[in-house]
């Protein structure tokens, strides 16, 4: 039995194959959606009392009051300062590295004048209060809380509020860290849909955010999913993806563990490399056979790469480009010696990493790019997170005397085309003696 699938784009039916290999149910488990329900619901309520209730359901923590369940700033810094040197370093790194990549993100508002004096223009203006939600216990996702926490700040957004929760009170030393690094304004040991929920509606200590941020599980998503509209939220991700196109110079095993680095994330991970060269794809293969015995998540990869995993023969690297700009992949590799001219001809892609070194772990890391990125085919409308997830703008309009004349009547017309006589005559009242 082959490790990973092998498609031939070429082949009868290969268009049905590959619709067929990226499907991805996202049909809501129906008890989620009803425990999610309620639990939105009754934090709306009662407030703090619901958030510590759930809190001491369902992770364990003993805490009477929501001061109990805050980490402060001191605690945060000295999880910093407790991490191994090169460890503290990396992360200090990873941060500068995101900030600045971010900073070439701002933007200013802009504004013209007309001839008649009429000024029209954007104001752009930072959200005042941002959730961060952050997965706790034993998985630790310092990078996630980079990659959120960095470009709202330097979006300028007033507070970030981060929340995590703590099984049995286990804080994460390397979260609590990142959150000094990047600036976090408060950490709130809470976690699940109560967090989400206490983010989107407030409760009596916790202040309503314009937008929640970041990972978490079905219940989360489905919280996110539910509170959006009443504040605005980063996405609903879907399993991890890359997407390899490769000339066959690569070395194999650099491919199979780029492969890897995907489909170790879960069971549904996609992992998928598009090469003309069938030996190639043999080379892989037989890498990947060799070394998954020795990866520490050799069964998850494994699933992953039985499941939603392929190796596809194409006939060139142009259509290597048509079928990833289908695909849409969150992670595109163009592992090919002169990459740039398939670069300029892909059009979907979340992070496009560009040459044989550029290996996609560099970018969920400290490459500086945000690695929130779109899943699921949405890369063919949506773009990574970034600075401009934590602005808005505001249209600027200031009419002149004499631009009221010329407008008022074009106003006016299409006012009373509508039906709308107060629209109309507002417009009028400007012009008309």
């Amino acid at each position: 039995m082959s490790v990973i699938n092998r498609l031939d784009a070429s082949s009868v039916g290969f268009g049905e194959q590959l619709a067929q290999l990226l499907a991805y149910d996202e049909t809501q488990d129906a008890q989620i959606e009803r425990v999610v329900s309620e639990i939105i619901a009754d934090v709306r309520a009662r407030g703090d009392a619901a958030v510590l209730e759930y809190s001491r359901r369902f992770d364990g923590v003993q805490a009477e009051s929501m001061a109990e369940l805050e980490i402060s700033q001191a605690q945060c810094q000295a999880a910093l300062e407790g991490l191994p040197e090169e460890q503290r370093q990396a992360l200090m790194k990873a941060a500068e590295r995101i900030r600045r990549y971010h900073e070439h993100q701002k933007s200013e508002g802009w504004h013209y004048e007309e001839a008649d004096g009429t000024v029209l223009g954007v104001k752009i203006s930072p959200m005042d209060r941002v959730g961060l939600y952050v997965p706790g216990g034993k998985a630790a996702y310092p990078s996630s809380v980079l990659m959120n926490a960095v470009p709202a700040k330097v979006a300028g957004v007033q507070e970030v509020v981060m929340v995590t929760p703590t099984p049995g009170g286990e804080h994460n030393p390397l979260v609590l860290a990142a959150a000094a690094v990047a600036g976090v304004d408060r950490v709130l040991s809470i976690g699940g849909a109560q967090a989400v929920a206490a983010l989107a509606y407030g409760t009596e200590t916790i202040a309503q955010v314009d937008k929640i941020v970041g990972p978490g599980n079905a219940y989360v998503a489905e919280a996110k999913r539910r509170v959006f509209g009443v504040v605005g939220i980063d996405m609903i991700a879907g399993p991890s993806e890359i997407l390899i196109i490769c000339d066959g110079k690569t070395p194999a095993d650099w491919i199979a563990m780029d492969l890897f680095s995907q489909a170790e994330h879960d069971e549904l991970a996609q992992a998928i490399l598009l090469c003309p060269d069938a030996a190639y794809l043999d080379e892989v293969e037989a890498s990947i056979q060799r070394q998954l015995p020795n990866m520490s998540r050799r069964e998850i990869i494994a699933t992953s790469l039985a499941n939603r995993g392929a190796l596809i023969l194409v006939k060139d690297l142009d259509e290597a480009c048509e079928i990833a700009n289908y695909v849409a992949a969150e992670h595109l590799e163009i592992s090919v010696a002169d990459a740039q001219p398939l670069v300029d001809k892909i059009r979907h892609a979340g992070a496009i990493f560009i040459g044989p070194y550029s290996s996609e772990a560099l970018g969920d890391y400290c490459a500086g790019p945000n690695h929130v990125l779109p899943t699921s085919r949405t890369a063919r409308f949506s773009s990574p997170l970034g600075v401009y997830d934590f602005q808005k703008r505001s249209s600027l309009i200031r009419v002149s005397q004499v631009g009221a004349a010329t407008l008022g009547p074009i106003a006016s017309s299409l006012a009373y085309g509508e039906g709308l006589q107060a629209h109309a005559r507002s417009a009028e009242y400007r012009y008309k003696n």
